[in-house]
Protein backbone atom coordinates (compact mmCIF):
# COMPACT_ATOMS: atom_id res chain seq x y z
CA UNK A 1 0.00 0.00 0.00
CA UNK A 2 0.76 3.58 -0.32
CA UNK A 3 1.55 5.28 3.36
CA UNK A 4 2.24 9.06 3.87
CA UNK A 5 5.05 9.63 6.69
CA UNK A 6 5.44 12.76 8.63
CA UNK A 7 9.26 12.95 10.63
CA UNK A 8 11.83 11.35 9.42
CA UNK A 9 14.24 11.55 12.55
CA UNK A 10 15.44 8.98 14.75
CA UNK A 11 12.65 6.87 14.56
CA UNK A 12 10.68 7.88 11.68
CA UNK A 13 13.29 7.42 9.25
CA UNK A 14 14.26 3.61 10.14
CA UNK A 15 10.64 3.20 10.30
CA UNK A 16 10.58 4.39 6.25
CA UNK A 17 13.32 2.28 5.88
CA UNK A 18 11.68 -1.07 7.10
CA UNK A 19 8.05 -0.10 5.73
CA UNK A 20 9.39 -0.19 2.36
CA UNK A 21 11.62 -3.38 2.74
CA UNK A 22 8.41 -4.87 3.47
CA UNK A 23 7.13 -3.75 -0.01
CA UNK A 24 5.22 -0.69 0.68
CA UNK A 25 5.25 2.63 -0.60
CA UNK A 26 6.46 5.72 1.65
CA UNK A 27 6.61 9.08 0.95
CA UNK A 28 8.25 11.19 3.28
CA UNK A 29 8.43 14.80 4.42
CA UNK A 30 10.54 16.40 7.47
CA UNK A 31 11.38 19.89 7.93
CA UNK A 32 15.46 18.71 6.89
CA UNK A 33 15.07 18.69 2.98
CA UNK A 34 17.78 16.45 2.89
CA UNK A 35 15.60 13.44 4.59
CA UNK A 36 12.46 14.37 2.96
CA UNK A 37 11.14 12.78 -0.26
CA UNK A 38 8.55 15.74 -0.78
CA UNK A 39 8.87 19.03 0.00
CA UNK A 40 5.47 19.82 1.96
CA UNK A 41 2.67 18.53 3.33
CA UNK A 42 0.66 19.36 0.31
CA UNK A 43 3.05 17.47 -2.18
CA UNK A 44 2.71 15.23 0.09
CA UNK A 45 -1.08 14.69 0.27
CA UNK A 46 -1.17 15.04 -3.49
CA UNK A 47 1.55 12.41 -4.51
CA UNK A 48 -0.76 9.88 -2.49
CA UNK A 49 -4.15 7.37 -4.33
CA UNK A 50 -7.08 7.92 -2.10
CA UNK A 51 -8.26 6.93 0.12
CA UNK A 52 -4.62 8.04 2.00
CA UNK A 53 -3.21 6.84 5.30
CA UNK A 54 -0.88 9.75 6.92
CA UNK A 55 1.06 8.99 9.56
CA UNK A 56 2.67 11.53 11.59
CA UNK A 57 5.92 10.79 14.14
CA UNK A 58 6.54 14.05 15.61
CA UNK A 59 7.26 15.38 18.71
CA UNK A 60 3.74 15.43 21.09
CA UNK A 61 1.77 18.82 21.96
CA UNK A 62 1.99 21.95 19.76
CA UNK A 63 4.03 20.25 16.53
CA UNK A 64 1.71 17.28 16.62
CA UNK A 65 -1.45 19.62 16.98
CA UNK A 66 -0.22 21.86 14.37
CA UNK A 67 0.46 18.50 11.53
CA UNK A 68 -3.01 17.33 12.47
CA UNK A 69 -4.22 20.88 11.78
CA UNK A 70 -3.02 21.55 9.01
CA UNK A 71 -3.89 17.54 7.22
CA UNK A 72 -7.21 18.05 8.05
CA UNK A 73 -7.67 20.97 5.84
CA UNK A 74 -5.49 19.05 2.69
CA UNK A 75 -7.46 15.50 3.40
CA UNK A 76 -10.42 14.04 2.31
CA UNK A 77 -13.59 12.15 3.48
CA UNK A 78 -12.34 8.53 3.82
CA UNK A 79 -8.41 9.00 4.13
CA UNK A 80 -7.08 8.21 7.44
CA UNK A 81 -4.58 9.81 10.23
CA UNK A 82 -2.19 7.87 12.26
CA UNK A 83 -0.67 9.62 15.46
CA UNK A 84 2.40 7.16 15.71
CA UNK A 85 4.57 10.03 17.96
CA UNK A 86 4.27 10.25 22.22
CA UNK A 87 0.93 12.33 22.39
CA UNK A 88 -1.02 12.66 25.25
CA UNK A 89 -4.07 10.24 25.32
CA UNK A 90 -6.60 12.97 25.72
CA UNK A 91 -5.22 14.76 22.74
CA UNK A 92 -5.60 11.88 20.68
CA UNK A 93 -9.51 12.14 21.71
CA UNK A 94 -9.74 15.79 20.60
CA UNK A 95 -7.79 14.76 17.43
CA UNK A 96 -10.29 12.07 16.57
CA UNK A 97 -13.46 14.21 17.11
CA UNK A 98 -11.60 17.07 14.94
CA UNK A 99 -10.95 14.73 12.03
CA UNK A 100 -14.33 13.16 12.47
CA UNK A 101 -15.91 16.56 10.95
CA UNK A 102 -14.57 16.30 8.22
CA UNK A 103 -15.01 12.82 7.73
CA UNK A 104 -11.03 11.59 8.40
CA UNK A 105 -10.49 9.10 10.63
CA UNK A 106 -8.09 9.06 13.45
CA UNK A 107 -5.72 6.11 14.81
CA UNK A 108 -3.27 6.90 17.79
CA UNK A 109 -0.07 4.10 17.90
CA UNK A 110 2.19 3.71 20.78
CA UNK A 111 5.75 2.78 19.10
CA UNK A 112 7.91 1.08 20.83
CA UNK A 113 11.43 0.28 19.84
CA UNK A 114 14.01 2.94 19.52
CA UNK A 115 16.77 3.19 17.08
CA UNK A 116 16.52 -0.72 17.38
CA UNK A 117 13.42 -0.78 15.57
CA UNK A 118 14.88 -0.93 11.68
CA UNK A 119 16.36 -4.16 12.65
CA UNK A 120 13.56 -5.63 15.38
CA UNK A 121 10.59 -4.10 14.81
CA UNK A 122 8.69 -2.15 16.88
CA UNK A 123 6.28 -3.16 19.76
CA UNK A 124 2.93 -1.06 18.46
CA UNK A 125 0.17 -0.23 20.54
CA UNK A 126 -3.01 1.41 18.60
CA UNK A 127 -6.16 2.60 19.38
CA UNK A 128 -9.61 3.50 17.05
CA UNK A 129 -12.28 2.18 15.34
CA UNK A 130 -11.89 -1.51 14.04
CA UNK A 131 -12.25 0.02 10.08
CA UNK A 132 -9.61 2.61 9.95
CA UNK A 133 -7.26 -0.18 12.27
CA UNK A 134 -7.93 -2.38 9.15
CA UNK A 135 -6.84 0.63 6.77
CA UNK A 136 -3.32 1.11 8.18
CA UNK A 137 -2.89 -3.18 9.36
CA UNK A 138 -0.46 -3.75 6.21
CA UNK A 139 1.64 -1.38 7.90
CA UNK A 140 1.37 -2.29 11.09
CA UNK A 141 2.38 -5.93 10.17
CA UNK A 142 5.04 -4.46 8.43
CA UNK A 143 6.73 -2.66 11.32
CA UNK A 144 5.97 -5.22 14.16
CA UNK A 145 8.59 -8.33 15.45
CA UNK A 146 8.49 -11.29 13.64
CA UNK A 147 6.14 -13.39 15.24
CA UNK A 148 2.57 -13.72 16.48
CA UNK A 149 3.40 -10.94 19.27
CA UNK A 150 4.62 -7.12 18.70
CA UNK A 151 1.47 -5.72 17.77
CA UNK A 152 -2.13 -5.09 20.21
CA UNK A 153 -5.32 -3.24 18.83
CA UNK A 154 -5.51 -2.10 22.31
CA UNK A 155 -8.98 -0.18 22.32
CA UNK A 156 -10.85 2.75 20.86
CA UNK A 157 -9.09 6.03 20.61
CA UNK A 158 -6.44 6.93 22.96
CA UNK A 159 -6.01 3.49 24.54
CA UNK A 160 -2.85 2.95 21.93
CA UNK A 161 -0.95 6.52 23.59
CA UNK A 162 -2.11 5.28 26.75
CA UNK A 163 -0.89 1.29 26.94
CA UNK A 164 2.72 3.20 25.42
CA UNK A 165 2.65 5.34 28.06
CA UNK A 166 2.18 2.76 30.47
CA UNK A 167 4.72 1.14 29.13
CA UNK A 168 7.17 3.48 30.00
CA UNK A 169 5.98 3.74 33.61
CA UNK A 170 6.89 0.31 33.50
CA UNK A 171 9.89 1.32 32.09
CA UNK A 172 10.98 4.07 34.07
CA UNK A 173 10.55 1.74 37.44
CA UNK A 174 13.00 -1.14 35.35
CA UNK A 175 15.71 0.93 34.86
CA UNK A 176 15.92 2.43 37.99
CA UNK A 177 16.08 -0.84 39.84
CA UNK A 178 19.26 -2.05 37.60
CA UNK A 179 20.65 1.25 38.56
CA UNK A 180 20.50 0.91 41.96
CA UNK A 181 21.89 -2.58 41.75
CA UNK A 182 24.40 -1.05 39.73
CA UNK A 183 25.28 1.76 42.05
CA UNK A 184 25.19 -1.04 45.43
CA UNK A 185 27.50 -3.02 43.48
CA UNK A 186 30.36 -0.31 42.67
CA UNK A 187 30.37 0.70 46.15
CA UNK A 188 31.69 -2.33 47.89
CA UNK A 189 35.13 -3.38 47.95
CA UNK A 190 33.88 -7.20 48.06
CA UNK A 191 32.96 -6.93 44.26
CA UNK A 192 35.96 -6.17 41.84
CA UNK A 193 34.07 -6.55 38.15
CA UNK A 194 30.89 -5.28 38.32
CA UNK A 195 30.69 -5.74 34.55
CA UNK A 196 30.64 -9.37 34.78
CA UNK A 197 28.12 -9.46 37.25
CA UNK A 198 25.98 -7.48 35.13
CA UNK A 199 26.61 -9.85 32.09
CA UNK A 200 26.48 -13.31 33.80
CA UNK A 201 23.14 -12.23 34.93
CA UNK A 202 22.42 -12.26 31.11
CA UNK A 203 21.52 -15.75 31.12
CA UNK A 204 19.90 -17.77 33.40
CA UNK A 205 18.24 -15.56 35.88
CA UNK A 206 14.76 -14.10 36.34
CA UNK A 207 16.02 -10.67 36.13
CA UNK A 208 17.31 -11.11 32.22
CA UNK A 209 15.68 -8.58 30.38
CA UNK A 210 16.73 -6.56 26.81
CA UNK A 211 17.37 -3.35 28.98
CA UNK A 212 19.68 -5.50 30.91
CA UNK A 213 21.75 -6.56 27.61
CA UNK A 214 21.69 -2.64 26.93
CA UNK A 215 23.21 -2.13 30.65
CA UNK A 216 25.85 -4.84 29.30
CA UNK A 217 26.66 -2.82 26.02
CA UNK A 218 26.93 0.82 28.02
CA UNK A 219 29.29 -0.72 30.55
CA UNK A 220 31.12 -2.54 27.58
CA UNK A 221 31.52 1.14 26.26
CA UNK A 222 32.55 2.87 29.29
CA UNK A 223 33.01 0.50 32.20
CA UNK A 224 32.28 2.99 35.40
CA UNK A 225 30.38 5.15 33.09
CA UNK A 226 33.09 7.72 34.28
CA UNK A 227 32.24 9.67 30.72
CA UNK A 228 28.64 10.43 31.65
CA UNK A 229 26.95 13.23 34.24
CA UNK A 230 24.56 11.73 36.63
CA UNK A 231 21.45 13.59 34.41
CA UNK A 232 18.65 11.72 32.95
CA UNK A 233 15.72 13.55 31.41
CA UNK A 234 12.56 12.56 31.27
CA UNK A 235 10.24 12.35 28.52
CA UNK A 236 6.63 13.32 30.03
CA UNK A 237 5.14 10.11 29.80
CA UNK A 238 6.54 9.12 33.30
CA UNK A 239 4.18 11.70 34.72
CA UNK A 240 1.51 11.16 32.99
CA UNK A 241 1.65 7.37 34.40
CA UNK A 242 1.47 8.72 38.12
CA UNK A 243 -1.21 11.72 36.83
CA UNK A 244 -3.30 8.73 35.83
CA UNK A 245 -2.32 6.60 38.56
CA UNK A 246 -3.65 9.39 40.58
CA UNK A 247 -6.57 10.23 38.59
CA UNK A 248 -7.82 6.28 39.23
CA UNK A 249 -6.58 5.59 42.61
CA UNK A 250 -3.78 3.30 41.42
CA UNK A 251 -1.28 2.91 43.73
CA UNK A 252 2.17 3.13 42.29
CA UNK A 253 5.26 3.86 44.70
CA UNK A 254 7.73 2.09 42.02
CA UNK A 255 7.37 3.79 39.00
CA UNK A 256 6.12 7.07 40.88
CA UNK A 257 9.43 7.11 43.28
CA UNK A 258 11.77 6.29 39.99
CA UNK A 259 9.93 9.53 38.69
CA UNK A 260 11.52 11.17 41.82
CA UNK A 261 14.56 9.72 41.36
CA UNK A 262 14.90 11.28 38.34
CA UNK A 263 14.34 15.18 39.45
CA UNK A 264 17.10 14.40 41.99
CA UNK A 265 19.53 13.98 39.19
CA UNK A 266 19.06 17.44 38.86
CA UNK A 267 20.45 18.22 41.89
CA UNK A 268 23.81 16.19 42.07
CA UNK A 269 25.59 14.02 39.93
CA UNK A 270 23.79 10.72 41.02
CA UNK A 271 25.50 7.70 40.40
CA UNK A 272 22.35 5.91 39.42
CA UNK A 273 21.53 8.47 37.23
CA UNK A 274 24.52 7.47 34.82
CA UNK A 275 23.05 4.01 33.96
CA UNK A 276 19.67 5.45 33.11
CA UNK A 277 21.04 8.07 30.84
CA UNK A 278 23.38 5.21 29.59
CA UNK A 279 20.45 2.96 28.78
CA UNK A 280 18.14 5.45 27.37
CA UNK A 281 20.66 6.29 24.82
CA UNK A 282 21.27 2.97 24.10
CA UNK A 283 17.59 1.61 23.31
CA UNK A 284 16.81 5.28 22.03
CA UNK A 285 19.69 7.21 21.06
CA UNK A 286 17.98 10.11 23.53
CA UNK A 287 21.21 12.59 24.10
CA UNK A 288 23.65 12.41 27.46
CA UNK A 289 25.59 14.56 29.32
CA UNK A 290 29.34 14.20 29.28
CA UNK A 291 31.91 15.58 31.58
CA UNK A 292 34.93 17.84 29.96
CA UNK A 293 37.12 16.93 28.09
CA UNK A 294 36.04 13.19 27.91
Amino acid sequence: MELGLIGLGKMGGNMRERIRRAGHTVVGYDRDPELADVAGLKELVASLSAPRVVWVMVPAGGPTQDTVDALGELLEPGDVVVDGGNSRWTDDERHADELAAAGIGFVDCGVSGGVWGLQNGYALMYGGKDEHIARVQPIFDALKPEGSFGSVHAGKVGAGHFAKMVHNGIEYAMMQAYAEGWELLEKVDSVTDVREVFRSWQEGTVIRSWLLDLAVNALDDDEHLDRLKGYAADSGEGRWTVEAAIDHAVPMPAITASLFARFSSRQDDSPQMKLIAALRNQFGGHAVETREGT
